[in-house]
């Protein structure tokens, strides 16, 4: 299926290309640099939520510049330069306290970007908008072929060469970033204030469903690689099982486009929180099967692909106009941001307190009480595009 012609639709995969293939590279395998390095889980965990609790603010302060300034791509290509720039930092030292400086200083520019192109990709696909997982799914693609050329290449040599890894890749997704054009949101000068937007019973309803669902997917994103290698799986397996996922997301983003036109946006919202409290529990329960295993991380295409294609229209439709990089920063902000740091943080700090099987059972029971948050809450008719 083809985007609009006046969509720049290689210049915008691209940059989805390079910036998932760093998450694929970052995700899965730095918290087992991390453990090559000394640190215990306690630590793993403070370190690993430093990244995603850059996103409660930084987004959201980026994007206010912004849309005031009238001009994402400079600040989306200096956010760029500025996180390749800082990271080589972690060249210098390995100490916990540099480290966590670095990692905040990384993550602040870096967790930026993304959210101010999300809104940007949406505004030159226009009339398309419903396409834009057609757009999204090459970030997907970034992200198998790195992790599983990183299992496959970390087998055979040190983990330590992680860093250098990720900067060629954050240098890749800068250099991306200088090839897509500008393209502003049209004016709407009679909008509500913001913060009117989001006292909306609805928008705080979903906000809080993002936070929810990556809380629940914080043992996952944590740990995941270190409970897998712990119970014997090789890191080249341990790569295959995070790509079987994302292949799954793949699948969803290519069929997105029609889902997102023929079913209620709440209905697969429901359905996603349901497959992916079951995803928990199939992995803390059969960590040792390596067919539930594979099976378990299909559920990826709903636990993030049905559930982030959703939330990227959903958010596009509740705020408009100049409004649009706030609002995508602010999705960005409470969910892979507040959600996955309290994620990483409690599960940093039960991992090696109770069994991880009722860690992930945990995940599940936050994933349920996101269901009926959806099922109560979100009433709301979106669910065809013109």
């Amino acid at each position: 299926m083809q985007v609009s012609a006046q969509a720049p639709y290689w210049r915008l995969s691209s940059f989805y290309f390079f910036y998932f293939a760093s998450l694929g590279a970052l995700i899965p395998y730095w918290s087992l640099y991390l453990k090559s390095l000394g640190y215990n889980a306690q630590s793993i965990g403070v370190l690993m939520a430093i990244i995603p609790a850059t996103k409660i603010f930084a987004p959201y302060l980026w994007g206010w510049v912004a849309d005031h300034t009238r001009h994402p791509i400079t600040i989306i290509r200096l956010v760029n330069l500025l996180a390749v720039l800082v990271f080589t930092g972690v060249f210098v030292n390995s100490e916990f306290l540099w480290l966590a400086m670095v990692l905040f200083m990384f993550s602040f520019f870096w967790n930026s970007s993304l959210p101010l192109f999300e809104a940007m990709t949406l505004n030159h696909l226009g009339d398309d908008q419903h396409k834009y997982s057609i757009v999204r799914l090459w970030g997907s693609l970034g992200f198998i072929v790195m992790v599983v050329l990183l299992g496959e290449y970390y087998d055979i040599a040190s983990i330590d060469r992680a860093p250098m890894v990720i900067v060629v890749l954050l240098a890749g997704i800068l250099l991306a970033s200088l090839i897509v054009p500008e393209r502003l949101s049209a004016q709407h000068e009679d909008q509500v204030p913001i913060l009117q937007v989001i006292r909306q019973p609805v928008v705080m309803a979903f906000l809080l469903v993002c936070f929810l669902m990556l809380v629940s997917h914080g043992p996952y994103y944590t740990f995941y690689s270190i409970y897998l290698e712990n119970h014997g799986y090789s890191r080249g397996m341990i790569g295959l099982l995070w790509a079987i996922g994302v292949m799954a997301e793949v699948i969803v983003f290519l069929m997105m486009h029609r889902l997102l036109l023929t079913i209620d946006m709440r209905k697969l919202l429901l359905v996603s929180f349901v497959l992916t409290a079951l995803r928990w529990l199939l992995i803390g329960v059969f960590v040792d099967n390596l067919s539930v295993l594979f099976f378990a991380q299909l559920f990826h295409a709903f636990s993030f692909g049905v559930f982030h294609a959703v939330s990227i229209a959903l958010v596009h439709r509740f705020f408009i106009g100049r409004h649009q990089g706030r609002g995508q920063a602010l999705y960005a902000s409470l969910s892979f941001g507040a959600g996955g740091a309290v994620g990483s943080l409690l599960s940093g700090l039960l991992w090696d307190r109770i069994d991880p099987a009722w860690l992930f059972a945990i995940a599940a029971l936050v994933a349920s009480f996101a269901f009926l948050v959806v099922w109560r809450f979100m009433h709301f008719t979106i669910h065809r595009h013109t």
